[in-house]
């Protein structure tokens, strides 16, 4: 007599990114984020949308599948995400700024708030310098249109050069865009935390920005 059969539990379906485009945008309070971002971070990225694909026949009598505007969308912003990884692995190139930054945006982290080219690209270039960098994981995690703006999570493990000390951040990643989906700011928040401001950071952050600028020549980039 065989005893009572044990019923394995079915494991969870892996989370998917929906495409939101209400007026407003919920707040996400920053520790909320950083769990999504830590409790997501073994999958790899994935993107989906409320749009489908429409199918056509031709004179052939094939159906043909023909992009919609919401896989247009998806692929712009998979097309962002890619050029901020190749940026976080210390691959920068002045055709990524051209292609996806505004001249005149924004970055920041817990170590420098940079305002314009002649500051956010120093610090890209520098770091090939400094450190190898490659991403283990990322995933968007939100998508509006208004605002516009991305929010997506990743984990990265940075080497140093020289020492080949290993350092592994997981964080995430906010990215304003404008109108025409050009990056207006992105701030890197390392765990999921809001930038520190007390006892004189912001200021320490700017001073180190600027320095970083006068030390690291960047190719020339001719704003619009």
């Amino acid at each position: 007599m065989t005893g009572p059969q044990r019923h394995r539990p079915s494991s969870s379906p892996p989370p998917t990114i929906t495409y939101h485009r209400s007026s407003t945008l919920l707040p996400i309070p920053a520790p909320q984020i950083a769990q999504a971002a830590v409790g997501g971070a073994h999958y790899s990225t994935m993107y989906t949308s409320h749009h489908t694909r429409r199918r056509s026949s031709g004179s052939d009598g094939l159906h043909r599948t023909s992009q919609s505007a919401g896989d247009a969308e998806e692929s712009d912003r998979r097309r962002i995400v890619d050029d901020l990884n190749e940026l976080f692995c210390c691959r920068p190139s002045i055709d990524i700024f051209k292609r996806t930054w505004r001249h005149d945006a924004i970055f920041e982290d817990p170590w420098v708030k940079c305002e314009g080219y002649n500051e956010y690209g120093p610090q890209f270039f520098a770091m090939p310098k400094l450190f190898q960098a490659k991403i283990l994981s990322s995933r968007i995690m939100l998508s509006t249109q208004s605002p516009n703006r991305l929010i997506y999570s990743k984990s990265q493990e940075y080497t140093l050069r020289f020492l080949g000390k290993k350092k592994r951040v997981d964080s995430v990643v906010v990215v304003d865009l404008d109108e025409n989906d050009k990056i207006m700011r992105v701030e890197d928040k390392w765990g999921g935390a809001e930038q520190p401001t007390h006892y004189g950071t912001l200021h320490l952050r700017r001073a180190s920005a600027v320095i970083i600028s006068w030390l690291i020549r960047v190719p020339r980039w001719q704003s619009d």
